[in-house]
């Protein structure tokens, strides 16, 4: 369902350019009398015309844009470096005795905020564990600890393990849950999140391990403030890093189907 009045057009810039009704996704605009005006209920509220206008002539009625900026390509970045930097990315499990800055928090958090979205959904919730980081850990530990001991009998692996009380976390500071509703969503936050952490210094584990006992316990869901009905895509252990990764490890060609043709590897 769209959304009715989103989008106001200042008349007295808008110069009829047409370019915010051909990007328009929903068919939301069109040319009347040589300015752009809303069509229809349809909005979804993308922003694809208030960031394509040349003259700024946009007005998105349910947002702030006060914190807006002029893009910034992505050709800015070297392709050759970027992608040597994403080969180079590792999970991390050690990591330092040392807090992550207010600031870099904050930059994480927008990454994954602006992040695109199904349909515009902006259905990612984050949520930092915070004061209950410990007692979240202490009641999984627990658990895992008991699932081992039943587990053992039958699976030799399972008895090499330790389960030592920083099992989960690690001893790293942050912890952020992204959840929300769309798996694509979900993901595709927790990926910007990711690389702006590494971007910034820092070291992530998705931490599987932990999704399991929030999904297993519903009054550790509610302890870590996950409403519900949210479906939980990662917990971002996120820290300064204890080691030092000094090459890229190999990996499987990509397997690549072309329509109509054979497969083959890059």
């Amino acid at each position: 369902m769209g959304v009715k009045n989103a989008i106001t057009i200042k008349e007295e810039l808008c110069v009829g350019c047409g370019l915010c009704v051909a990007d328009c996704p929903n068919s939301y605009l069109e040319l009347d009398g040589g300015k752009a005006k809303p069509a229809g209920p349809s909005c979804i509220e993308c922003g694809h015309c208030f960031a394509i206008c040349p003259e700024n002539a946009v007005i998105m009625n349910n947002y702030d844009t006060s914190d807006c900026e002029d893009a910034v390509p992505m050709t800015q970045i070297d392709s050759d470096v970027l992608l040597a930097a994403m080969k180079s990315r590792r999970t991390v499990r050690r990591f330092l005795d040392k807090e992550v800055e207010p600031e870099k928090i904050k930059k994480i958090i927008e990454a994954g905020r602006y992040c695109q979205t199904a349909g515009n959904g902006q259905t990612v919730e984050f949520t930092i564990l915070g004061e209950k980081q410990k007692e979240i850990e202490k009641t999984c530990v627990s658990m895992f600890r008991f699932f081992f001991r039943v587990g053992s009998v039958f699976d030799a692996s399972m008895r090499r393990r330790t389960i030592d009380d920083n099992f989960f976390f690690k001893g790293a500071p942050l912890v952020i849950i992204v959840s929300g509703k769309g798996d694509m969503n979900r993901g595709l936050a927790s990926s910007y999140m990711e690389l702006m952490a590494e971007s910034l210094g820092l070291g992530v584990l998705i931490s599987g391990f932990t999704e399991g006992c929030l999904l297993l316990n519903p009054f550790l869901r509610s302890k870590a403030g996950l409403k519900k009905g949210r479906k939980i895509y990662s917990v971002m252990v996120i820290g300064y890093p204890a080691v030092k990764y000094r090459r890229t490890v190999p990996r499987k060609p990509a397997k690549v189907s072309i329509t109509g043709g054979k497969s083959k590897s890059f």
